[in-house]
C-alpha cells in the first residue's frame, strides 16, 4: 500500500497515465491525493475527470483555481479564456455529473500516517495566521456552500482580490473570498500576511516587500508538512516540511508524484516528461 502526492495535471490526461503505469498504481492498494487544477490549459481535461472518477475513492483530489473557473464557467459566470480549454467538459453528455462530482472535492485535506504524523495538503497557500485546525474549518465553510444551492450566488461572488489579508470578524463572501483566495491562489504574501496576486515569480525573485507565504514569519503551520501545487515557476521544492509539486507538466515539464512511505520522512519522486501542451505566459 502507497500513498502519493501528484502536482497540477491541468488537463493532461496522456501524462497522467504514464505517470500510474510508472508507479504501478492499484486503485484497490494505492490512494492518490491531487494537489488542484485537474483541468485546463491542457488538451485532455474531459479525460482526466472522466479517470478520477472511475477510480473511486483512491482518488483524493484538490480544488485549485482552474476548477473552480470550470465550474464558474459552466455556470454561465465567466467566459472561458483564450488559453482554456474546457469546452469537452461543458459540451460533454455527462457534464452535470462530472460537474457535480467536482463541486463535492475539498479544498484543503489532512493526511494522518499510522504513526501519527500529519500531511496537510492545499492546492496554493496557507495564510500565516491560521493552524491546521482552522484551515480545515475555513476550507470547510467554502465547501458547503459549493455542494449547496448558493452554488452559483458564491461563484458569482468569488473572484477579487480583496480583502487581501485575514481577520476573524470577516463575513459573507468577503470571508469565502479570502479563503479561496489563499488556498487556490496565493504564492507571495507580506511578513504580516497580506496576499499579493500581481506576481507570479520563483520565490527566489520575490518583488520588494513580498516572500513566499511559506516564509512568512510566525505561521502557525511550521510545525506541520504541507504539500501543494499551484506555482510552476517554482518548480519542485522538496523540504523536510515542504512538498511543491508543480513542476509545470502542461508547459512541458514534468507531472510529479512524491510517495511517502510509513514514514512522511520516507520519500520518493516519480516524474514523467510531458509534451508541451501551452507555451508558458
Amino acid at each position: 500500500m502507497s500513498m502519493y502526492c501528484i502536482g497540477d495535471i491541468q488537463g493532461c490526461d496522456e501524462a497522467l497515465g504514464r505517470l500510474l503505469d510508472v508507479i504501478d498504481f492499484s486503485p484497490s492498494r494505492d490512494t492518490l491525493y491531487l494537489l488542484g487544477d485537474l483541468v485546463n490549459r491542457g488538451p485532455t481535461s474531459l479525460q482526466v475527470l472522466r479517470r478520477c472518477i472511475a477510480l473511486g475513492d483512491a482518488v483524493r483530489p484538490l480544488l485549485g483555481n482552474h476548477d473552480l473557473h470550470l465550474l464558474t464557467a459552466a455556470h454561465g459566470l465567466r467566459a472561458p479564456g483564450k488559453r482554456d480549454t474546457l469546452q469537452d467538459i461543458l459540451q460533454a453528455p455527462d457534464r452535470a455529473q462530472l460537474l457535480d462530482w467536482l463541486r463535492r472535492q475539498p479544498l484543503a485535506r489532512l493526511h494522518i500516517t499510522a504513526g501519527g504524523e500529519r500531511l496537510l495538503m492545499v492546492h496554493a497557500g496557507v495564510l500565516p495566521a491560521w493552524s491546521v485546525e482552522q484551515t480545515l474549518a475555513l476550507a470547510a465553510e467554502v465547501e458547503a456552500v459549493l455542494r449547496s444551492d448558493a452554488l452559483v450566488d458564491f461563484l458569482a461572488k468569488m473572484y477579487g482580490n480583496t480583502p487581501a489579508a485575514w481577520s476573524d470578524d470577516l463575513q459573507g463572501a468577503d470571508r469565502l473570498r479570502v479563503v479561496v483566495n489563499a488556498l487556490t491562489r496565493m504564492r507571495f504574501c507580506t511578513p504580516d500576511g497580506r496576499m499579493d496576486f500581481e506576481s507570479s515569480e520563483s520565490a527566489s525573485d520575490a518583488p520588494a516587500g513580498l516572500l513566499p507565504w511559506y516564509d512568512a514569519p510566525g505561521r502557525r503551520t511550521a510545525d506541520t508538512p504541507i504539500a501543494f501545487g499551484h506555482w510552476s515557476t517554482q518548480g519542485l521544492v522538496a523540504r523536510h516540511d515542504l512538498i511543491g509539486l508543480d513542476t509545470g507538466c502542461v508547459w512541458g515539464g514534468c507531472l510529479s508524484a512524491m510517495r511517502f512511505g510509513a514514514a512522511l520522512a520516507e520519500r520518493e519522486l516519480i516524474q514523467v516528461h510531458c509534451e508541451q501542451a501551452q507555451p508558458p505566459k
